[in-house]
């Protein structure tokens, strides 16, 4: 199905040496896009972009790092946040760890975030300038090989293959890959390879992006609006809805824990800062205990007549599902907690929890003013 030329290299990534293709869907793709291309507030425009307007690396490099499994909708306004407080390489890498994860809360996969500030630091100490090459931008913090690819084709239109999932949905209907994921990933990268274009791979990486979201759905997909529904094996075969396929997950696991939530009367909050190694690290939470199989002991960080919730708080990680038992009480205004400490309300914002502790939040003093 794939030319024999396409091979990967030492260092995993597949080459291409005169391949010559058994079909193309660029033009017309392209032709689609110049048409139809989403306004996001990080992408420059098919039409400023062939009037010379260049994307700036800073906003390219950040709203991919964002947007790594998150949607599109959700990453807006947090790009825009961003780049309004932070508004290039130099003012972000210049800014407080706990400010950069306050507004990130709600992203979720905060080594991300983490990474975020390794890397702006590690570019803005360079000089302030991303590099334009994958051997250069893949040493950088955080940067793995799409978000590479990505930054290279995306920012400076460099012939690299940009795979993510709708990419891989794509290219699994157009050439009929019924291997299944994750094994199919090298011939989906193969078949991407073969179509990325040398010219305006930039536009053409975003076309097949948009392409997926929009008409090339996991449900439903708009075949009859398809630029290159003529070129589709999956549509000749009358398959394309059932591709790509998947190997069944293993059922998440559940973990579970106490958490408390305390304050005092005016309105001082008891939260802690996590570790800045593992799940949340560097966040801002509330005092508990370890999240395990089993249950812990109740151990509240001080002697309280504590209120537990009838109901828990359920959060579903990337690897498991957490159930929460939540404890609320008032603190006396000299409370001097075992673990953690007591936040002033000014400082104070739910909105700068990880989700699981905004949804701990959110029960707590719903219950707190019903038991007033």
């Amino acid at each position: 199905m794939f030319p024999a030329s396409i091979h990967y290299s030492t260092s995993g990534r597949r080459l291409r040496e005169g391949v010559k293709l058994a079909k193309s869907i660029s033009e017309p793709l392209l032709n689609w896009y110049d048409l139809a291309a989403r306004d996001m507030p990080w992408r420059v425009s098919p039409g400023d972009r062939a009037r010379g307007v260049q994307p700036e690396p800073y906003h390219v490099w950040l709203s991919e790092v964002m947007l790594q499994q998150t949607t599109v909708a959700a990453v807006r306004a947090y790009f825009q946040r961003f780049t309004m407080r932070w508004p290039d390489v130099h003012a972000l890498a210049s800014a407080q760890d706990a400010d950069v994860m306050a507004e990130w809360a709600g992203l979720g996969y905060y080594a991300r975030a983490r990474n975020l500030l390794k890397c702006a630091r590690a570019v803005s100490a360079d000089g302030g300038t991303f590099p334009g090459t994958y051997d250069a931008l893949i040493k950088l913090p955080g940067i793995g090989p799409y978000t590479a690819s990505a930054i290279c084709a995306i920012a400076f239109d460099a012939p690299e293959t940009v795979l993510d999932g709708n990419v891989e949905r794509v290219m699994a209907r157009l050439f009929a890959i019924e291997t299944p994921l994750p094994a199919a990933k090298p011939e989906l990268h193969a078949a991407a390879t073969s179509q990325t274009p040398q010219k305006r791979a930039g536009d053409y990486a975003q076309a097949v992006m948009d392409l997926g979201a929009t008409i090339c759905t996991p449900r439903n997909p708009s075949c009859l609006l398809c630029p290159v529904s003529e070129q589709c094996d999956a549509l000749a075969q009358n398959i394309a809805a059932n591709l790509p396929r998947k190997t069944p997950k293993a059922e998440k696991p559940t973990r579970v824990g106490h958490v408390y939530f305390a304050r005092r009367a005016d309105g001082a909050a008891l939260v802690e800062t996590r570790p800045d190694r593992g799940l949340l690290g560097g966040m801002i939470g509330f005092v508990g205990s370890d999240w395990t199989t089993e249950a812990p002991a109740f151990a509240p960080p001080f002697t309280a007549d504590w209120q537990r919730l009838e109901h828990p708080v359920t959060h579903v990680f990337t690897h498991f599902k957490l159930n929460l038992t939540v404890h609320t009480a008032h603190a006396p205004m000299k409370t001097e907690p075992l673990t953690g400490y007591f936040q002033a309300p000014a400082d104070y914002r739910s909105s700068a929890l990880p989700t699981v502790f905004r949804k701990v939040h959110s029960a707590a003093m719903d219950a707190m003013a019903v038991q007033a």
